[in-house]
Order: C-alpha cells, then sequence, then structure tokens
C-alpha cells in the first residue's frame, strides 16, 4: 500500500497521460506556469539575465517531462562512449536529493547524503570527475579547477537551467512521450514541446515520435556491496524482496520479472528515498535494489544485492553525437 504522498504523485502522473476531469481542472495554473517559462527565456534571450559559458564545451542531457526519463544512464552511456574515443570527460549535476548545499566533487568515498544518489551513481560507474552545485556553472568552474585536463563537460540534468550555456542539447523521453501536452501541474511538461534541441533519445520501447532509441534491460548478475557478482539465475527458489526509490518502480519490477525474477514482495518508495524509516525484511529474504538505491540502502541493509541496468543507445545515436561535437571543432 502506498503512501499518500506517493499515492498523489502516482495518481497526477497517471492524470497527465490525457486531458481528462484532473487535467482540465489544473488547466489555468499551466497556463500561468507558461506564461512565467516564456518570461525567462525572454529575459536571458534578450540579455537581462546571463548564461555564462564554461571553458570547454557542454553537453546537457536532459527532458521536458517532470520524473525520471532515463537521464542518468543516458549521461552514463554518453561519458563511457566519448572516454572510449579517449576524449577527458568531467559531469556536472545539482546533486538532486542531498542534505548539502554547496559546491563539492563526488568521490567513490562519498555519502549519497552529500552528493545525490544519481551523481555518486554516475562516478561509480564512470570514474569521470563529478561535482554538484546548485549552480551549475560552479561546478563546472571547480572541475576544471581540479581537474584541468577536462575537454568536455556533460550535465546531468539542466536543460531548463539556462544559467549555464550549452552547445549540446540531448532530449531524453520514455514511453510516456509528452504525455497529454500540456504544461505543469495540468501535464508533465517543464517546457512547451516541440521546442529546438540538437538529439532526441528515446529510453521507452514505444517511442511517441521521431528520435534514436536505446534498449534497456537488466545485468545478467547482480552485485553486493564488496562487488562481487551474483547471478540472478543462482537466485530462483529464494524469497525476494525488490525494492526501488526511483521515479518509476514498477519499471524496475517489470524488468526483474521479465529476468524470471519472482519477487515476494515490491516496496516502492519514493525517488531518492533516504532509507531513514527502513524495516529489515525476515530473515533469509534477498534484497534486490537499483543500482542507484544501492549506496543508501547497503547502510542499512549490508547484505542487499544491486542490479546494474544495461542501457545501449543505437549506434546512430553516437555517430550524430559525435558528428555534432566535431562541428564544434570547425
Amino acid at each position: 500500500m502506498g503512501r499518500p504522498g506517493q499515492t498523489v504523485a502516482l495518481d497526477l502522473q497517471r492524470a497527465w497521460l490525457e486531458r481528462g476531469a484532473t487535467a482540465r481542472l489544473l488547466w489555468p495554473l499551466s497556463l500561468l506556469f507558461s506564461a512565467l517559462a516564456v518570461a525567462r527565456r525572454a529575459l536571458y534571450r534578450t540579455g537581462i539575465l546571463r548564461s555564462e559559458r564554461a571553458a570547454v564545451p557542454v553537453v546537457i542531457v536532459g527532458n521536458v517531462v517532470a520524473g525520471g526519463a532515463g537521464k542518468t544512464p543516458s549521461v552514463i552511456a554518453i561519458v563511457r562512449h566519448l572516454q572510449a574515443r579517449g576524449m577527458a570527460v568531467g559531469v556536472v549535476s545539482r546533486g538532486f536529493g542531498r542534505a548539502t548545499d554547496d559546491c563539492r566533487e563526488v568521490l567513490a568515498s562519498s555519502a549519497p547524503q552529500d552528493t545525490g544518489d544519481e551523481p555518486l551513481l554516475i562516478r561509480h560507474a564512470t570514474g569521470a570527475p563529478t561535482f554538484v552545485a546548485r549552480k551549475r556553472i560552479e561546478a563546472a568552474r571547480a572541475l576544471l579547477a581540479a581537474h584541468p585536463q577536462t575537454r568536455l563537460i556533460v550535465s546531468d540534468d539542466g536543460l531548463q537551467h539556462l544559467a549555464l550555456a550549452r552547445d549540446v542539447e540531448i532530449c531524453v523521453f520514455d514511453d510516456r512521450g509528452i504525455g497529454n501536452g500540456w504544461l505543469l501541474p495540468a501535464g508533465p511538461l517543464r517546457e512547451s514541446w516541440p521546442r529546438r534541441c540538437d538529439l532526441v533519445l528515446h529510453t521507452g520501447d514505444q517511442p511517441a515520435f521521431a528520435g534514436f532509441r536505446a534498449r534497456r534491460a537488466l545485468a545478467g548478475a547482480a552485485v553486493d556491496r564488496d562487488g562481487n557478482k551474483v547471478p540472478l539465475a543462482t537466485l530462483a527458489g529464494r524469497s525476494i524482496l525488490a525494492v526501488a526509490a526511483i521515479a518509476k518502480p514498477q519499471g524496475f519490477f517489470d524488468m526483474l520479472r521479465a529476468a524470471g525474477i519472482t519477487a515476494e514482495d515490491c516496496r516502492a518508495l519514493p525517488d531518492h528515498h533516504d532509507f531513514k524509516d527502513w524495516a529489515p525484511p525476515p530473515a533469509g529474504t534477498t534484497v534486490l535494489c537499483t543500482e542507484k538505491d544501492a549506496a543508501k540502502l547497503w547502510q542499512v541493509q549490508p547484505d542487499a544485492l544491486a542490479v546494474p541496468l544495461v542501457f545501449e543507445p543505437e549506434p546512430a545515436f553516437f555517430q550524430a553525437l559525435d558528428a555534432k561535437l566535431s562541428s564544434l571543432d570547425g
């Protein structure tokens, strides 16, 4: 049974899929939201508010819909691709959900409460220098000061963070597409779509419109806190508790089922949940979680297993990205 706040959020997300009674009731408020968004963009366009540029090119990976659409797996895939090309890449993020408010580097030993779970996951998955700050330009400058060899910065989220100038914009969508097409709070849009961007990447199975696609599935083995791999096939017949504190927990549970893992219990928690109220399961239960949740869950459930996500954008996406980046050198 969901918590009241979580239930309201899920109800609202369902309302955003169509122009029903709830969405229509909220529609007048979306006009105000739209007016504020247009006015803010105009302030930047006229130079009243200024976008600041980092000393190296910046790639923004974001979305126009509220809630997770697959930005962080996209950032990880992009950083790994550029690293494979021999490029020194850094990452900046706001670090949503962290208890701190300063500009800091995300280290492998950092606590997720201090950096945010997504930046810590990116740091672990890529090894790329990663900094968090409320103002991403501050994170970018601190990163370049600490790691002057960096030649390109990828921003995890920040499509609407106009204070940071960008050279390439990548907009990520899941199977919701643009939902009912209305702006918040009547719909899921943070800004009107279509809008100009360089690349569109779909992370779901049924893209709503044209763009590049990515394949996503769970890895064949889970990982414990020491990095040891546990093949999913060996978990058959065990008592399983599946846990997910992500934007769409059901997606994780569905992928477990597709991988042949039948969970006796599934705990869907709010995105970026801190697990301070964690209730351990009965002895003998194997706890499976997402990679994003692992660092925080291991603090209260040390024997939990994280199941990595295999996320693979189609080769044409990387070819288009490489072409965009090559044009910046010209």
